[in-house]
């Protein structure tokens, strides 16, 4: 196995990759590299990039895949697959999503929460055996991972939880009036309210409402694009948080740390297929706009 690495490149070389974890911790000594060119062509890519740095796809990856390669991306939201899929085949190319509370805290280092569950599956198509294989390699890992026989559904069950914890964790520093109201005068990078997690976004009346509304919302839109998705999936990611604690999604981390935002996939390409099947979004659209000022006046302070 060879790690790709950037920033971490040093520490992970040196020291390996520490998981501090309730379950117990273990640290890893992977080989690592700067350069895909080092690797060379290998069996499967495993994607786990911020989706703000898909752009460098084409010089990352096309060293790494040949023609029995499958390429594998772990990445949030949308739209990641169809990015994949301009430069290689279908039929090479597999999505996955990660249900796990855990954060990076120093290079090399990662404190997991709980959770860790994978959910696999086919881009365009349905699980073929080495969707299967996969997932029972994994689960001989110790990852529990399930397949599923609808990517794109499974990718909107999960933004029913990553659209209103990942976006209102950070638009909260804008206030609650500019969230709900849109009110483009209370938007600041540099506004005195801290970022909410997960626990103070439930458990404030107003928060916890404009996150069932923003779950509604998904879960009405993934129906019309012909995704069964149930009211109930709310609820249950709702009590499924309550237990994660104070929780800090991953958008809430990169703001923090002045990281570009994941817009595209988690809040832009969602809205934009919503609009064009016909679903109003008003809530996400909100979201969008407080979001887009935020990572925009980030920007020039940076």
């Amino acid at each position: 196995m060879h790690f790709l690495l950037r920033s971490d490149y040093e520490a992970v070389r040196h020291q390996g990759v520490l998981v501090r974890s309730p379950e117990g911790d273990f640290q890893v000594q992977p080989r690592c590299a700067l350069l895909p060119e080092e690797i060379g062509p290998v069996d499967l890519v495993l994607i786990g990039l911020k989706t703000t740095a898909n752009e460098a796809f084409t010089k990352l990856l096309p060293p790494l895949v040949g023609s029995g390669t499958t390429v594998l991306t772990l990445q949030n939201g949308l739209g990641n697959e169809d990015d994949l899929s301009r430069l290689f085949t279908v039929e090479q190319i597999m999505g996955g999503l990660c249900f796990v509370c855990l954060n990076r805290v120093a290079p090399g280092v990662i404190q997991h929460i709980g959770y860790g569950q994978v959910i696999l599956g086919e881009f365009q198509r349905q699980p073929q055996p080495r969707t299967h294989d996969l997932a029972a390699r994994l689960c001989a890992a110790g990852v529990p991972c399930i397949v599923t026989d609808n990517l794109a559904r499974a990718h909107w069950e999960k933004l029913v939880w990553n659209i209103p914890f990942n976006g209102l964790g950070v638009a909260s520093v804008a206030g609650f009036d500019a969230v709900e109201q849109l009110v483009p005068s209370g938007v600041s990078a540099e506004a005195v309210l801290p970022c909410l997690t997960t626990d103070k976004l439930l458990a404030d009346g107003r928060w916890a409402r404009l996150v069932r509304e923003l779950m509604l919302e998904v879960i009405a839109a993934a129906r019309v694009l012909g995704f069964d998705v149930p009211d109930a999936l709310a609820d249950q990611n709702v009590e499924r948080t309550r237990a994660m604690g104070a929780y800090r999604a991953s958008t809430l981390i990169d703001f923090e740390r002045g990281q570009r935002l994941e817009l595209r996939s988690l809040f832009l390409e969602p809205l934009r297929q919503a609009t064009q099947a016909g679903v109003a979004m008003p809530r996400l659209a909100a979201l969008c706009a407080v979001l887009k000022d935020l990572d925009q006046e980030a920007r020039r302070d940076r």
